[in-house]
């Protein structure tokens, strides 16, 4: 069983909500970068005047980290939409896949809390949640009341295509209906500092920070059947051990997802990839030197880490609803972490192009 895309949300460096996104890719214009703290790495593409109290209320939200409160907001925008499914008496609850590593900035603070106290155990007990991984999908799903499945996934850049693969699969086995399925990402300094000082990091990058939730249904289904976005088609992934051999082993990834798909590399007609050079020399090998048409999202919104690969998804559906010759059609989204995880999804946009969700502006 294959899924598909039936709505998604955005809250990025554009601004808040489904619209600011497509916008923004569409203008084609960097989103402005504001300098930060952490002076060194240089200016960053943050969320505009984002605020977790101004967006979700002060209930809740005292303690409540940035990742956290992006996370809240962007499921908010699917799941609190007066169309959402998963009313009660009617199938399965929905459920949350997200792909994030949380906050570093609360996991370093929590931590200096407890060794510049008077004592190690000093520390406030409200604040020990957001240094756990799975804060932001646990407390997503509190929020919004989805019963689901609740599963958090690290992986870096690729941890978005490792959500929707993990969605997928739960889908597939008939674990769970609707399913909302994403990556978040946060600013700060210390992730700033890490980025900097990281062996891996690319030099020169921008950093990002934002949350993009895709809502996920069965194929087949009626809300399938009515809202269809995209088929996911296929999700592979892979690890290495030396950059020099991200190449081979994404290339691998690709054919093998194309073997699933019975199809060959001239079928795609769109690319999504991440910003590194062992990805583009993938792509060169699968394609020649004649690649489709590409989407990048990157260079716009910045280095969003977890976020990023699910923005790349978003890019495809942006891209596919300002052409419907996309329609049946093949795209390509790449992703590599430079800690060693890699993947890649293809996805058919539909043969429609319903109205997506648009997100309200806070």
């Amino acid at each position: 069983m294959r899924s598909v895309i039936t709505a998604w949300s955005a809250i990025s460096p554009f601004g808040f909500g489904a619209d600011s996104f497509r916008t923004g890719l569409r203008t084609g214009v960097p989103a402005p970068a504001a300098a930060t703290v952490a002076a060194q790495v240089g200016p960053a593409r943050l969320v505009p005047d984002f605020d977790a109290r101004t967006v979700l209320g002060r209930k809740g939200t005292r303690s409540m980290d940035r990742v956290t409160a992006l996370a809240v907001a962007a499921v908010g925008e699917l799941a609190g939409a007066p169309d959402a499914p998963g009313a009660p008496g009617r199938g399965p609850a929905p459920g949350l896949v997200l792909g994030t590593t949380g906050s570093v900035q609360s996991t370093m603070d929590f931590t200096r809390s407890s060794l510049d106290g008077d004592r190690p155990f000093y520390v406030d007990p409200a604040r020990f949640p957001n240094t756990v991984m799975n804060c932001a999908a646990g407390l997503s799903a509190i929020w919004h009341g989805l019963k689901g499945p609740n599963a958090t996934i690290a992986g870096g850049r690729a941890a978005g295509l490792l959500a929707l693969n993990y969605a997928r699969r739960l889908q597939a086995g008939g674990r769970a209906g609707t399913l909302y399925c994403g990556g978040v990402e946060e600013y700060s300094e210390a992730r700033a500092r890490l980025h900097h000082h990281g062996s891996g990091a690319p030099d020169g990058s921008v950093l990002g920070e934002g949350a993009a939730v895709l809502r996920l249904e069965p194929a087949g289904s009626a809300l399938a059947e009515r809202d269809g976005l995209a088929e996911v088609v296929a999700v592979e992934s892979g690890v290495y051990e030396d950059a020099e051999e991200i190449p081979e082993i994404l290339l691998g990834c690709a054919r093998r997802a194309l073997a699933r798909a019975a199809a060959a590399p001239a079928d795609i007609v769109l690319v999504a990839p991440g910003e590194t050079a062992p990805e583009q020399a993938a792509l060169t090998s699968l394609f020649g030197f004649e690649p489709p048409a590409r989407v990048d999202c990157t260079g716009l919104i910045g280095d969003s880490a977890a976020a990023a690969a699910a923005f790349q998804v978003l890019g495809v559906l942006v891209r596919a609803e300002d052409d419907p010759g996309l329609a049946g059609r093949l795209a390509l989204v790449t992703a590599v972490d430079h800690d060693g995880t890699l993947g890649c999804a293809l996805l058919r946009p539909c043969s429609r192009t319903p109205n997506p969700t648009t997100a309200r502006t806070p």
